[in-house]
């Protein structure tokens, strides 16, 4: 069950043996509501650096140590002047474990950490070197990446990182070359669907009128770009389900 913060406090709470981390850290992200005052990036990173969780994912290393950069602006233009006020909040600019870096996002972007968590085990098992989305058309492949660079012959990936974002506008290439780049864009476009922002979602097939504080469907539309259609659907279950499972904390999931 999320618990809703009011607005305008710390995205965060004492909780010592439930934090749902590796080590059960004592401080929680949870979500906030539509329109909350958002806590600043460098307020997260000294909150998350007061008690840092071990790493998992050891092939991360290069990709967590890198920072990223600021966003154009067409980011998030095409959902009105609000969420590029949100956009101009993207930099990727911590550095730390895997964990600790969705834990950023996590609190940066005022949503749920164990939510951040399981959605990043269903796109990526937590692996920023994940690629996917492959295509053999040319004009959907990102600026400067070629057919066959990225070891399919005559194909490029058009999905990138531990949370699979696309390129879009003014994201690439922070969100491949950087972990914190890569969950900083993919939870600001989470936002901006949640606050209300992408009016667009009610243009397309849909299952219900699009509104904002809808946790859930954000995360769906995150996968299928539609709201609560039978894709976004099965996605949601998916994520529910490791979020159940705590998939994280198992076992088999760290090396």
């Amino acid at each position: 069950m999320l618990v809703l913060v009011v607005a305008g406090a710390a995205a965060c709470s004492t909780s010592p043996s439930t934090a749902g981390g590796l080590s059960g850290a004592s401080v929680y992200f949870h979500t906030l509501p539509p329109g909350a005052t958002l806590p600043s990036g460098a307020h997260c990173a000294q909150v998350v650096n007061s008690s840092p969780e071990p790493e998992n994912r050891s092939g991360n290393k290069a990709y967590n140590s890198r920072k990223g950069h600021h966003l154009g602006a067409k980011f998030l233009a095409a959902d009105g002047p609000e969420a590029q006020k949100l956009a101009r909040r993207v930099n990727g600019d911590f550095t730390g474990t895997t964990i600790d870096i969705l834990r950023w996002a996590a609190c940066k972007w005022g949503i749920n950490q164990d939510i951040v968590y399981a959605q990043a085990a269903v796109e990526s098992w937590w692996q920023q070197d994940t690629l996917g989305g492959w295509t053999a058309d040319p004009a959907d492949c990102p600026p400067g990446n070629k057919l066959g660079a990225d070891g399919k012959p005559g194909e490029c990936p058009v999905t990138w990182g531990i949370l699979q974002n696309t390129y879009g506008h003014g994201g690439w290439p922070g969100i491949a070359r950087s972990t914190a780049m890569n969950a900083d864009a993919a939870y600001a476009i989470w936002r901006s669907c949640y606050d209300g922002y992408e009016t667009s979602l009610n243009t397309m097939p849909r299952d219900g009128q699009y509104h904002k504080g809808d946790v859930w469907a954000c995360v769906g539309a995150w996968f299928s770009g539609h709201w609560l259609d039978p894709p976004a659907l099965d996605y949601i279950a998916q994520v529910k389900r490791y979020l159940r499972e705590k998939i994280w904390l198992r076992p088999s999931f760290r090396w």
